[in-house]
């Protein structure tokens, strides 16, 4: 496995980022087809109110989800660079860590979600007609926080690595699980919304136990410890303070579904926020291949940045760039042109179609442009910038996107929540922009002065090699 890592450092960065990122792009398609799948089983098994209720329960869900990606990345990232500096016993601590701080978060997740469940949910935007649809998904849901959370993080740490082959499997294994298992507790054993939250967490748990199999096998280059399961305040500050700014961009999204949830109840109805939940469905499905890209990205950068190569953290961060450039600028094309065929994936219900064409393309009236902000932001957590990472993260959704749809709403209605979609999008890829490029600067001074280093260094040993190399030879007797 050391193979892994030493890629890292010397492969050529077109290749390795590729190698990295399509593993990671294909595992979140998968994940991302699973939430289509889900969708359209509730759609035809359920019904409009089965779809409005799960997209008031799935923002739930994802904050599960966030702490472990808040440990994952986190954790991932500290063994990156630790593994770059070559020191394998700081990457074996924060593995540890990883984990024993999952199993008490995840814990504690379950007790306190199961005690507030109802005022959680109406809380996130559950009017009286959908409540019953999301009790019933989110109530085994939460029973299945400690799977999701841990499949997070191991998908991370396994990247962190440099074996994106297993993170791969790893995440595409309940994928497929779950869209077999959909039809048969959907229909098969007629469950409704129930039964597609038990093929979701019967799912994650196949997928934690090949992650066990992973890291008991031999196949990580790092091993467990039991010492290393004691929390060290060094390993989780840092840990934190990197993985916050995944936690708050996903803590974010579900910030942002509560307010949107209660707006469109205000200014629409039912049907505007299951079209809100089909649109989240959909710009998941266009936003995983340029996660997947910054997923690639992530151990690069992070590896080379411990290992002091600057010069290949900016090339990664171009070509990381360009791709997820070029997919966000497709997935733009495919929204204009075919938004009515997109909707009726999900539903046959023509009052969703209609009116969701015009939302639809107008939430993506500057999609071809995050890519940039999807990989820029991702900069600062590989290279353990907690502050730029933190602000960039919260920066679409929290800074931007919530005041100005209180404003666009109260002036222009339902049209002026559609339209903060775009707005906020071209504001935080320019705050994006400004911060990379001072950021781009910072690198070159570091890799002016490592040139500098290298020189002196070469300087002094060439001053204590003598003038004649034969002078100091033995002399035939």
């Amino acid at each position: 496995m050391e193979e892994n890592t030493k890629k890292l450092e010397n492969e050529k960065i077109g290749k390795l980022l590729m190698e990295l990122s399509l593993p990671a792009i294909a595992a979140m398609l998968i994940q991302a087809l699973y939430n289509f799948v889900d969708t359209i089983y509730i759609a035809r098994g359920v019904g409009t109110l089965g779809i409005a209720g799960v997209s008031v329960a799935f923002p739930i869900q994802m904050i599960i989800m966030a702490f472990g990606g808040m440990i994952g990345i986190g954790g991932g990232t500290l063994i990156s660079r630790s593994l770059g500096a070559k020191d394998v016993k700081r990457a074996e601590k924060a593995l540890g860590n990883i984990f024993s701080t999952i199993f008490v978060l995840s814990i504690s997740l379950t007790i306190l979600g199961t005690i507030f469940l109802d005022p959680i949910l109406i809380l996130f935007g559950a009017t009286p007609d959908i409540l019953s649809y999301s009790e019933d998904y989110m109530s085994v849901i939460l029973y299945g926080a400690m799977f999701f959370s841990i499949a997070m993080a191991g998908h991370n740490v396994m990247r962190a690595e440099g074996n994106a082959k297993y993170a791969m499997i790893s995440m595409i294994i309940p994928g497929i699980l779950n869209i077999i298992l959909d039809p048969i507790f959907i229909f098969g054993l007629n469950m409704g919304v129930k039964g597609a939250a038990v093929a979701t967490v019967l799912s994650q748990f196949v997928g934690v136990v090949y992650i066990g199999y992973y890291f008991f096998s031999g196949k990580s280059s790092l091993k467990f410890h039991t010492k290393n399961f004691i929390l060290d305040r060094h390993i989780m500050s840092e840990t934190l303070a990197v993985g916050s700014s995944a936690f708050v961009r996903q803590v974010a999204g579900s910030l942002l579904a509560i307010v949107l949830n209660n707006l469109l109840g205000t200014y629409g109805s039912s049907l505007h926020i299951a079209i809100f939940g089909v649109i989240n469905r959909l710009f998941m499905f266009f936003f995983m291949p340029m996660f997947g890209i910054a997923q690639g990205f992530l151990p690069i950068a992070g590896y080379n940045y411990g290992a002091k190569r600057f010069d290949r953290v900016k090339e990664v961060l171009k070509r990381a760039a360009i791709a997820a450039i070029i997919w966000s600028t497709v997935s733009f094309v495919l929204v204009q042109l075919f938004p009515s065929f997109l909707l009726s994936i999900f539903s046959t219900d023509p009052s969703l179609i209609n009116e969701g064409i015009t939302a639809l393309r107008i939430d993506a009236m500057f999609i071809w442009i995050v890519g940039f902000q999807v990989v820029g932001s991702s900069l600062f957590q590989a290279i353990g910038r907690a502050g730029p990472a933190l602000l960039l993260s919260i920066s679409r959704q929290i800074l931007i996107f919530i005041p100005m749809v209180f404003v666009m709403s109260h002036f222009f209605g339902l049209m002026g929540i559609w339209y903060t979609f775009p707005i906020s999008d071209v504001l935080s890829v320019l705050l994006t922009l400004f911060f990379v490029i001072r950021e781009i600067k910072i690198l070159n001074s570091l890799q002016k002065k490592q040139i500098q280093i290298i020189y002196k260094r070469n300087e002094i040993e060439e001053s204590y090699m003598p003038e004649d190399k034969h002078e100091y030879q033995p002399q035939e007797k």
